[in-house]
């Protein structure tokens, strides 16, 4: 694709130029096996879910959220804090992870839109709502260095919408969004076709969402997160209850180059979208197989605390401690526990020779440099 394309180059027709947009088609038949994959992993892992009790289901909820928060990000390219996302909605679900970290107001934004999605998935999605999320994303007014429209359509007074790759000057163009002058009547369309009952599979229709509003690129910025989150809204209308334990967002972000290709190749093709949805539900499906490894380490660490339960600790040593258990990247030195528990290193050496001494820790067999610390008998699943 040359650098300088346009809608009216004539060898190339976006999806929302053909003349039946947006009467979307797809193969429901061979659809059906994937679908019902996907529903039979969904009922496995809630059947899982409804043995576990209240306190380890929370737990698995807030690592689903948490995942899909800071993934939801990371797909656009932007780092957000962990122990800060975790921080705000554990806060805002009222489940109990001890001392909870500082969080800026850009994560709450964040978070604030993943939660209205799914805990409130029953109201109706409306244009006042969606303006909400995406203020609630930029709060300062501000892409980066940009200044971007909030909370309102774009208007294009730069040109074209556009979706661009590589450096400028060699930038390729993957894909042009519907002219502003069309955005209240499309969006519109789109609105009363999510809060009306249509007919499509639950998960369909939530695959289709996800393509029409990306499709649409109705912002200046913020449009694959508020995409995800009406997927999200709809997998939670889908399933019945607003308690998330998987995550979609963490699972494209591993697969980011597979969706921003069957993303461009639908967007580029006709109003038969059946390989979309066939990837969106092939996806969706390792999305719920990988929250049953989530539930897992879950179930685990609910175990590890019932073992220690009757051994005194202080803050600083739970608070690593989960750190490990919640899969800790590297290894952990003297060095690094006085770090992240804000401590001496004397009082850091202190405090894990008492938890080696109570065998609630072990010295790490690989060499170094320096010697680090593991859990002396990691809670299998």
């Amino acid at each position: 694709m040359t650098d300088n394309l346009r809608m009216n180059s004539g060898d190339c027709k976006y999806i929302w130029q053909a003349d039946d947009w947006p009467k979307w088609r797809y193969d429901l038949a061979a659809l059906a096996g994937p679908l019902a994959e996907v529903s039979r992993a969904q009922g496995l892992l809630m059947g899982r879910l409804a043995d576990v009790g209240r306190p380890k289901r929370d737990q698995a909820s807030l690592s689903a959220l948490t995942s899909d928060v800071v993934k939801t990000s990371e797909i656009e390219g932007e780092r957000l804090d962990v122990e800060s996302v975790r921080s705000s909605i554990a806060r805002r679900l009222g489940v109990d992870i001890g001392a909870l970290a500082p969080v800026d107001r850009h994560v709450e934004g964040v978070v604030e839109m993943v939660l209205d999605a799914t805990a409130n998935c029953a109201a109706p999605v409306t244009r006042e709502r969606l303006f909400g999320w995406h203020a609630a994303l930029f709060p300062t007014g501000y892409s980066g260095l940009s200044k971007i429209k909030v909370g309102g359509w774009r208007d294009d007074a730069s040109g074209p919408m556009q979706v661009v790759s590589g450096p400028i000057g060699r930038q390729r163009v993957h894909f042009e969004a519907p002219p502003a002058d069309r955005l209240k009547a499309e969006t519109s369309r789109f609105l009363e076709w999510i809060n009306t009952k249509t007919g499509e599979p639950p998960l369909i229709k939530a695959g289709l969402a996800h393509l029409w509003f990306v499709t649409l690129h109705p912002f200046d910025d913020g449009n694959g997160r508020i995409a995800r989150a009406i997927g999200d809204l709809l997998l939670a209308r889908a399933d019945g209850s607003p308690q998330r334990f998987y995550s979609l967002s963490a699972q494209i972000q591993r697969e980011r180059n597979a969706y921003y290709d069957i993303l461009e190749r639908t967007q580029k093709g006709t109003l038969d979208v059946t390989e979309w949805l066939a990837w969106f539900l092939d996806t969706l499906h390792r999305a719920v197989d990988l929250a049953q490894h989530t539930l897992d380490a879950v179930l685990a660490k609910a175990r590890f605390w019932q073992r220690f339960a009757g051994m005194p600790m202080n803050e600083r040593q739970v608070k690593l401690l989960n750190r490990l258990l919640d899969g800790f990247e590297g290894k952990l030195t003297t060095s690094k526990w006085a770090a992240i528990a804000k401590c001496s290193p004397d009082t850091a050496l202190r405090d894990i020779n008492e938890l080696l001494a109570h065998g609630v820790l072990r010295k790490s067999a690989a060499g170094g440099r320096s010697t680090s610390y593991e859990l002396n008998d990691p809670p299998s699943a």
